[in-house]
């Protein structure tokens, strides 16, 4: 069975339906519906007798940069919603790319043109590789529909990553500048230093998930995907105010969309490294404060199985223990953690 649409940013009706198991999508260049309709009646009856004589221009038809990524886009939602996002992101740019230097066929794409794309990236070199790995598996799908012979991703040269130590401990003086300088962010910052937990763990506390008889957090860590109990230090029992039970802990970050909450928390992040940067620290990431916690707790003297419980770590060998033995025991220890911000 057929069908009509108008594609995005075409005056033209285009004419939908499956020849021998695959879609086709051609132009009817009309622009009144009523004639588009005729147009469709006429190609139905032919391939109803089995005359594709309309579909001359089928492979070029295909072959367009625009119904191809179309296509491969409703693919990757099939995976889920952050796969299909970082595609269309992808895409987007690739696309706006082959225009831009006149390509307009998936054919046309070649090892030099996918070199010149990483050239007219200005990102990450790591935000290059993955921009080359999603088109890697679109030309794949290229290549199964054969639009092309071989994937020339393949054979891209790609800039070197150089590693770093993102999620670097923060030594005292880091802690000194973040918190002296915290501002409205101060309770967050705190959350992390303190208890060890991830940044977007934290973010989706309510003041359901704090039990202030026990000075305790349960909460479900969503790496481990289990419920942990976490003791709560004083300073931060004495920071918090008691709320309704879904009213969350940090409202400017809280959202039950991954991808929403990856973009919240930007704003702590580019916050801290912008106070880290205006005194010449080195680069240091929201993570840095889980780090921090480890090794501050680990310089204290706790043990380093003790130190594997409070942190929820997601292995199978780390995770055989979900809340602390000693509940009482694991608070007097963070209950040591130095206090940073104070004049």
């Amino acid at each position: 069975m057929s069908t009509l649409y108008k594609r995005q940013n075409s005056p033209y009706y285009s004419y939908s339906t499956y020849i021998r198991g695959k879609r086709v999508r051609i132009s009817t260049v009309m622009r009144q519906k009523s004639l588009a309709q005729k147009v469709q009646f006429d190609w139905d009856m032919k391939l109803f007798k089995g005359d594709l004589s309309f579909t001359n221009n089928l492979n070029h038809v295909q072959n367009d940069i625009d119904a191809f990524m179309d296509e491969y886009l409703k693919l990757r939602s099939r995976v889920s919603i952050n796969t299909y996002d970082t595609a269309r992101t992808v895409t987007k740019r690739f696309k706006c790319f082959l225009k831009g230097i006149g390509i307009s066929t998936i054919s046309e794409i070649t090892v030099k043109v996918l070199d010149d794309y990483i050239d007219y990236l200005d990102t990450a070199p790591k935000t290059k590789h993955n921009h080359i790995k999603e088109i890697k598996i679109m030309l794949d799908r290229a290549m199964i529909e054969n639009h092309l012979d071989r994937n020339p991703a393949k054979h891209v040269t790609l800039p070197r990553i150089i590693k770093v130590d993102r999620h670097r401990m923060l030594e005292p003086k880091d802690l000194q500048i973040i918190f002296k300088g915290a501002g409205s962010w101060k309770l967050y910052f705190e959350f992390l230093y303190r208890t060890g937990l991830r940044a977007g763990d934290i973010a989706r506390l309510t003041y359901g998930n704090i039990d202030f008889k026990r000075s305790a957090i349960i909460s479900l860590v969503r790496k481990s995907r289990r419920i942990h109990e976490f003791p709560l230090s004083d300073t931060l029992i004495s920071m918090l105010k008691k709320g309704e039970k879904d009213t969350p802990l940090f409202p400017m970050l809280y959202s039950a969309s991954d991808r929403t909450l990856s973009d919240n928390l930007a704003k702590p992040r580019k916050y801290m490294q912008a106070l880290l940067q205006a005194e010449d620290r080195p680069k240091a990431t929201l993570h840095s404060f889980r780090t921090t916690f480890n090794n501050t707790l680990r310089d204290l003297g706790l043990s380093i199985d003790d130190r594997r419980i409070l942190l929820a770590h997601s292995s199978s060998e780390t995770t055989k223990i979900y809340t602390h033995p000693n509940l009482e025991v694991a608070k007097k220890w963070v209950d040591k953690m130095p206090v940073f911000g104070m004049d």
